[in-house]
């Protein structure tokens, strides 16, 4: 989730006054010995770390994909996957995640010479248990978390704003590395959420968090992130076979269980806040991450998450029927979009917007590992609708826009002046459901657009560099599931 917690003014008399969702008292006095912890794997003595550029050095500017290489790992056989493009190529995923990790990755070592005040207290959340660590960069903040995510001190001028991390990233960061094989971001990406879920005293990642720092922003948890965090950890089981990777995804899903579905119809909370949950829900569909729930069905064998399966693909194709194809951000559980309790989506909410441009990544791994018929149709029917829109061009303008779920509800959004990088992702992976051509074409495109690498662009970078990795076949499923 990427707005999770927005202010909203409340008129009382001739004043105004402002509530948020969460606390927002000043942070109080750290806790300076946390609890014990189980020591998990550290990086091998053959392991090598290297740095991040100081802060005298440039980033790396965006530079053309390489083509492939010998050494390039080959796009997954066709029979054991549904197919990818004929011009699915990992060269081109490979070097996304390497130009994203550039920019918007950053290791607690590199962040004490960016944040050297701050720095001074990492120790009490990140004790030498937790290291080495590391973590996504959320975009620059101007509106209300600026102060939390500001330091004017740091000599680093592109990262004054940039001091916080959501969960979403720390998710995203997990299965991006795993794909990529790249085990030391993957560990420091874990260590982070271990260590301020075991500081927050909390069994899921608290939402936003400021560098590697003591200072609660926000404690509540967001599902999505969650579910990827379980996700990446039982990946990496699968592939190493080392227990303690199992462990902590158990603790993680246990907790989404108990916090995070809906025990009267099985569907996915969007937080563990209550606002989230009472007599009429507000759900969302990007949330839905179908082999997250397979990968729950096979490691946790005390829940029905193939209950929770089916009834979130019930409820996602209910949602769909109901409009015209596509889906709004958030929505009730009759299936009819509606504002979310956190004030993020107002205007927005009944579109196919910021929310769902997760949805078809999250459908088309679920087809590209399983085949699952729901998939396909979800798939088919915005693929059909998005083929419509741009007459089967999967470089037209169409893309552009941020589709109604229902005019009778508001309008589309169309002033886009480019297809945002994200939504060419989005729209490219809905033809992995039959339409080869429509995935071809798009594939040679999506493979042409390079991150931008802006203070701005975490969210669509991030996305981008998924989408990559789905269409491009770097997501080998490991023997087991």
């Amino acid at each position: 989730m990427v707005c999770k917690k927005i202010l909203l003014p409340v008129l009382v008399g001739s004043a105004f006054f402002f509530g948020a969702c969460g606390d927002d008292a000043a942070p109080s006095a750290p806790n300076t010995t946390p609890s014990s912890a189980v020591i998990y794997p550290t990086l091998s003595s053959s392991s090598v770390y290297t740095p991040l550029p100081t802060s005298s050095t440039p980033a790396p500017t965006s530079s053309a994909p390489a083509p492939a290489s010998s050494a390039t790992p080959t796009p997954t056989p066709a029979g054991t996957y549904a197919p990818l493009a004929t011009t699915a190529n990992p060269a081109y995923a490979v070097n996304h995640y390497a130009l994203w990790k550039s920019f918007h990755f950053t290791t607690e070592e590199q962040e004490m010479i960016t944040y050297p005040t701050l720095a001074t207290e990492f120790n009490v959340v990140f004790p030498a248990v937790y290291m080495p660590a590391g973590r996504v960069v959320w975009s620059s903040q101007t509106g209300y978390y600026k102060s939390y995510c500001s330091d004017n001190t740091t000599t680093v001028p592109n990262m004054k704003t940039r001091a916080c991390t959501v969960s979403e990233g720390i998710g995203y960061g997990m299965l991006l590395a795993y794909f990529n094989g790249d085990d030391d971001t993957f560990l420091r990406l874990w260590n982070y959420s271990r260590a301020f879920r075991e500081y927050s005293n909390r069994k899921l990642m608290p939402w936003i968090t400021q560098s590697f720092h003591w200072t609660e922003v926000d404690n509540s948890s967001a599902t999505d992130a969650d579910e990827d965090i379980a996700t990446a950890l039982i990946l990496m089981y699968f592939k190493s076979g080392n227990a303690l990777y199992l462990q902590d995804a158990m603790s993680l899903i246990n907790a989404i269980w108990d916090a995070e579905v809906n025990p009267t119809n099985l569907l996915i909370y969007s937080g563990d806040e209550d606002m989230w949950k009472g007599a009429n829900p507000v759900y969302n569909l990007s949330y839905f991450s179908p082999v997250a729930l397979r990968l729950f069905a096979i490691v946790d064998v005390a829940h029905n998450w193939t209950g929770v399966l089916n009834a979130m693909y019930a409820y996602m194709q209910q949602v769909q029927n109901a409009g015209t194809g596509v889906f709004p951000d958030w929505s009730d559980g009759a299936g009819n979009a509606i504002k979310p309790a956190n004030g993020s989506a107002n205007t927005t909410y009944w579109q196919f917007n910021k929310e769902s441009v997760r949805i078809p990544w999250r459908i088309a791994w679920d087809y590209y590992w399983y085949q699952d018929t729901r998939a396909l149709a979800v798939l088919s029917t915005l693929n059909s609708f998005i083929s419509k829109k741009a007459s089967g061009n999967p470089n037209d303008m169409a893309l552009a826009v941020n589709y109604s779920w229902n005019l009778a509800v508001g309008a589309d959004y169309t002033s886009n002046t480019v297809v945002p990088s994200q939504w060419y992702g989005a729209w490219c992976a809905t033809g992995i459901a039959g339409n080869a051509t429509w995935l071809s074409t798009c594939t040679t495109g999506l493979n042409a657009k390079v991150p931008s690498l802006t203070t701005q662009s975490y969210f669509s970078d991030i996305l981008l560099t998924m989408y990559s990795a789905l269409l491009n076949g770097l997501f080998v499923r490991p023997a087991g599931v």
